[in-house]
């Protein structure tokens, strides 16, 4: 299992093997993390994320699934995006957003990634409460198989780092 930790920053200055990008489906660009990765990676992003959509990615990425493309400007050597869902009163998506960070360590391994950095998918415009969400990160992270030595959580409002570090900080249901 990897090491893992919650820090307060900003995602774009991480330097980590591969950042995780909060995506939206048409991989093209968009607000929050997703804005701030391609306004700071620069045009090499937007071009690789057109590049997918001219090949295997015609309709876009689905949620819960993962892609990579290059970190253009970042100091990360790639960028690996994931859609996550948005969150429902009605329908339990929470096997959507699990799959999300299952997805992004599946695709880390792959490049043979060591250190990645996760944002709180989900919980900013996707509207998915802040305790829901990093329960489901830090489980699945914790769940999940992988080669990956370092998960950072890299929140970037205080409150959303206290609950992420609580729930670090509290016994794993085995």
């Amino acid at each position: 299992m990897p090491e893992l930790i919650a820090v307060r920053g900003d995602i774009t200055e991480q330097h980590v093997d591969a950042v995780v990008n909060a995506a939206n489906s048409s991989l093209l660009g968009g607000g929050g993390v997703d804005g701030a990765i391609h306004r700071k990676g620069g045009p090499e992003i937007l071009a690789a994320c057109r590049a997918l959509r001219a090949s295997q990615y015609g309709r876009g990425l689905r949620t819960g699934q993962a892609v990579a493309t290059t970190a253009g400007n970042l100091p990360a050597q790639w960028v690996i995006h994931t859609v996550g869902p948005v969150w429902s009163a009605t329908e339990d998506r929470s096997d959507l957003l699990a799959s999300c960070f299952r997805e992004s360590l599946r695709v880390a391994d792959e490049l043979g990634a060591r250190t990645v950095a996760f944002p709180a998918i989900s919980t900013g415009v996707y509207g998915w409460p802040m305790d829901d969400g990093a329960r489901i990160a830090v489980d699945t992270v914790r769940d999940t198989e992988t080669q990956v030595e370092q998960v950072r959580f890299v929140l970037f409002a205080e409150d959303a780092l206290r609950i992420f570090a609580a729930t670090l900080a509290a016994p794993h249901p085995s």
